[in-house]
């Protein structure tokens, strides 16, 4: 049994009218210092170089180029604030991991994604994305520390879930769920997505508009 929400969940419908509208970029931070005003409730995306961040964001705005992707991982270098129909901002975050890029900006990454998860009030939840091929690595369980220290709300989504099959899909999802069962701010439903073929997307909209809705967003 797969872990996605049933297609009787009644924010499939919410989620789906949240991302059609208006989705626009508003914002870029490369330090804290130039974060924008914590005016509405942030989501934000959080994952490894080439794990698909920006394909996933693009999938759940139903857009094409909001977010920018490159055959080159590592290009996001900053925090991008984008306002989805005024209700709220969705945070793509710098991709975090990549070897192949000068050190020294590699740990400015790192520094800042570290900074904005632990000190953001405004945050609601980070959703930390996973390659469904390989599972958590090392890289990720640092990023998933500091949110259990900040006690900022995070959960996992496993993206490339189409390159998997059905059974292989279903061990991974077991297995990372046993890998956060004990982690302290972790939300324990795992969501498997594909940005390729739309799998996942509904379902991880209607799970964004829940949030919104527990956190009295009209």
């Amino acid at each position: 049994m797969s872990d996605m929400a049933p297609e009787t969940d009644p924010f499939l419908e919410t989620g789906r009218k949240l991302f059609a509208g208006e989705a626009d970029f508003i914002w870029a931070a490369n330090s804290l210092k130039n974060l924008p005003p914590m005016t509405k409730v942030e989501i934000a995306f959080a994952g490894r170089s080439n794990v698909g961040k920006s394909s996933l964001v693009n999938a759940l705005t139903g857009r094409n180029t909001l977010a920018r992707t490159s055959h080159t991982p590592g290009r996001t270098q900053q925090l991008n604030f984008f306002d989805i129909g005024g209700r709220f901002h969705l945070v793509d975050m710098p991709g975090y991991g990549y070897a192949a890029v000068e050190k020294e900006k590699v740990q400015a990454w790192t520094q800042l994604i570290h900074d904005y998860l632990r000190g953001r009030a405004s945050l609601a939840r980070v959703f930390v994305l996973i390659d469904a091929r390989h599972g958590i690595k090392p890289v990720d369980e640092g990023v998933l520390e500091t949110l259990d220290k900040a006690a900022v709300s995070y959960q996992v989504v496993l993206t490339k879930a189409d390159e998997l099959k059905a059974g292989e899909l279903e061990k991974r999802i077991t297995d990372t769920a046993g890998k956060i069962a004990k982690r302290a701010a972790a939300y324990p439903v795992i969501m498997p997505t594909s940005s390729r073929s739309g799998a996942g997307i509904p379902e991880l909209r209607a799970g964004i508009a829940q949030l919104l809705n527990e956190r009295g967003v009209e």
